[in-house]
């Protein structure tokens, strides 16, 4: 996140910064952190008080997680943006604010995947939470608690190794911190992630086809009765793709030749290096802003947090239900 220094065409140390990354985005992610934190505050207040009684309230659950944690990077890196607190805090965000909030979005990733695969098995498999594991509630905390623990194991040498003796002039460019071994993970941790995240693009790909799929046959045959279902079908299926795609795609598409530009040696010209961090920013941008979108997630793909949230409010009515019930509930509550 931080580290726009490098050393330029003259061999003096150069802001890879623009107006636009120094005064716009610092701005722009106030505005993000203050909406996602009510969002997400709102969505735990009500999440933490309901039953994990579905593989989809699980993973919905870590989700909230995920994204406070991502939330509490934005002050770090507006700090660093804005110049407060000195060149120590761009060395603490090198360290440990980047890294949690890469670990932060990568499990939001593969939480969505898993969401997925849930739902597919659910709709297309026709299975009840009783005959598929990962309908199982048990088997989901396991696979939450292994995405959390993969994601901790494959970035926490990011901040061993991130261990050369910082100063100001060090402090400008996160890879003049780490060794050379950590220069090397760093390089094989980022393809890691692009390898998780284009894992991921496949498996929601196959699995919200075969569900549209699976509505399209369904919709011929009962049309003229349940067309309002199928449209609330839809806007949750494409709810997740969208915020999915709107977030994190862009990011991945030129992480790895950012990636490559940053190492000592990479043969990249200055002007390339400086529009691939541009580039950078403005995309990872995008990937922070799916703390807002998420619980647009959470509202349209659980009738559980629906009904919770709606029962809060003045004019609420009706308890909550679960979120994954009969195959015709779940149809509309996808």
């Amino acid at each position: 996140m931080a580290g726009n220094w490098i050393t330029g065409p003259s061999n003096q140390t150069t802001d890879f910064g623009s107006v636009f990354t120094h005064q716009v985005l610092p701005v722009l992610y106030v505005l993000i952190g203050g909406v996602g934190l009510a969002l997400n505050s709102l969505a735990a207040w009500i999440f933490f008080r309901v039953p994990s009684d579905s593989g989809m309230v699980v993973y919905l659950k870590n989700m909230v997680v995920a994204d406070l944690l991502m939330l509490f990077t934005f002050p770090w890196r507006v700090a660093s943006e804005l110049g407060l607190g000195g060149w120590q805090i761009r060395v603490a965000v090198c360290r440990y604010s980047a890294v949690l909030f890469y670990s932060s979005m990568y499990v939001g990733i593969i939480l969505m995947g898993l969401i997925s695969l849930e739902r597919y098995v659910k709709v297309v498999r026709h299975s009840s939470s009783c005959t598929h594991p990962l309908q199982r509630v048990g088997f989901t905390r396991v696979l939450a608690l292994l995405t959390w623990s993969l994601l901790l194991l494959s970035v926490l040498p990011n901040v061993m190794l991130t261990s050369k003796p910082a100063d100001e002039e060090s402090s400008r460019h996160c890879v003049q911190l780490k060794t050379p071994l950590g220069q090397q993970w760093h390089k094989v941790s980022s393809y890691f992630g692009v390898a998780l995240f284009w894992a991921t693009v496949l498996v929601l790909a196959f699995c919200y086809s075969s569900i549209a799929h699976h509505f399209y046959k369904s919709y011929r045959r009962v049309r003229q009765d349940d067309s309002g279902v199928y449209s609330k079908s839809n806007c949750s299926i494409f709810s997740l793709l969208a915020v999915f795609f709107i977030c994190f795609v862009p990011y991945h598409i030129c992480r790895v030749t950012y990636t490559q530009s940053q190492l000592p040696g990479s043969g990249f010209s200055w002007h390339s290096r400086y529009m691939l961090f541009q580039a950078k920013e403005v995309t990872l941008f995008l990937s922070a802003l799916n703390v807002c979108l998420d619980p647009v997630i959470y509202f349209l793909m659980c009738t559980k947090f629906r009904e919770s949230l709606l029962k809060k409010l003045p004019r609420g009515r009706g308890g909550p239900k679960r979120c994954s019930l009969t195959t015709e509930q779940t149809v509309s509550n996808m």
